[in-house]
């Protein structure tokens, strides 16, 4: 399986051959999987995704500026019908096991909308380069990415610098942002990603990257689903929970990865304003 495989792991302890996805991940920071879920699962995914957005608008922090039009929104995965199929999806499983070992954590559910006119995001990561991944180029964490439109070249498609993830150096802002004298070298390596429903992706975000200008009249929203490693602490800036009785309800393979709070009363997420957020300038 390769050297980047986590230790303990063998091929036969996954439930579909991901070689060549941690390979990418090492090597380029991205990953994806064409076909993985029906059109009609991302449809409903889509219809979720807006009604969350549209709660979310009505009320006092419920979504976050990460640039003009274009927000971030926290959920709870009980506000989407499809979270189990996404979490126990063998791809999915496969390459959190693979890259991160059997003790992965899922931290994060939330969603990002480019909306019409969107415009280019600063290069960025998501967050400063862990000392595991500075020292021992280990990966601590994964980002899962699923579109629930077909992006087309006009909708502000999502854009990555592949190889950028070890990139580091104290003239980083907040660890996560590069000085433009920088920017070249990205935009030598920029590729542009056009995925289609029922495409998933899944990245170190340490690859630089960032979101492009949205020229048509449509939204490009995109589920966001976040997964720590044993050492990885991306928990703590997110506040996803689940509820007793739907605890109760998912499989044991499912439960034992939620790293969540278990309460009696969801209470909508109230998004906190980020760096990110400050310095793409519509926090």
């Amino acid at each position: 399986m390769g050297a980047h495989v986590f230790p303990g792991i063998s091929t036969s302890e996954l439930d579909v051959d991901v070689a060549a996805d941690v390979s990418a991940l090492y090597e380029d920071g991205i990953t994806a999987r064409r076909g993985a879920f029906p059109v009609p699962w991302v449809d409903r995914l889509h219809e979720d995704v807006e009604a969350a957005f549209e709660e979310a608008q009505a009320r006092p922090g419920g979504a976050v500026g990460r640039g003009p039009n274009r927000y971030y929104v926290e959920i709870h995965p009980e506000q989407i019908d499809g979270f189990v199929e996404l979490v126990d999806h063998p791809w999915v499983r496969s390459v959190c096991t693979a890259v991160l070992g059997p003790d992965y954590r899922i931290v994060e559910l939330g969603f990002d909308v480019p909306l019409a006119g969107a415009v280019h995001q600063p290069w960025h990561r998501d967050f400063p380069i862990p000392e595991e991944t500075r020292r021992e180029r280990r990966l601590t964490s994964l980002a899962f990415n699923v579109t629930t439109v077909d992006t087309a070249p006009d909708m502000g498609p999502f854009e990555i610098a592949p190889g950028t993830q070890w990139d580091d150096g104290p003239d980083f802002e907040h660890g996560m942002f590069p000085p433009r004298s920088r920017y070249g070298r990205y935009q030598e390596r920029a590729v542009r990603k056009y995925p289609q429903r029922g495409d998933i992706s899944a990245r170190t975000a340490l690859t630089i990257h960032r979101g492009t200008a949205n020229e048509s009249a449509r939204a490009r929203p995109v589920l966001v689903l976040g997964v720590d490693g044993p050492e990885a602490a991306n928990g703590e800036r997110h506040d996803m929970a689940i509820t007793r009785g739907y605890r109760d309800t998912l499989p044991d393979r499912v439960r034992r990865h939620l790293d969540c709070p278990v309460v009696e009363e969801l209470t909508p997420v109230t998004q906190k304003h980020t760096i990110e957020g400050l310095v793409m300038g519509d926090a």
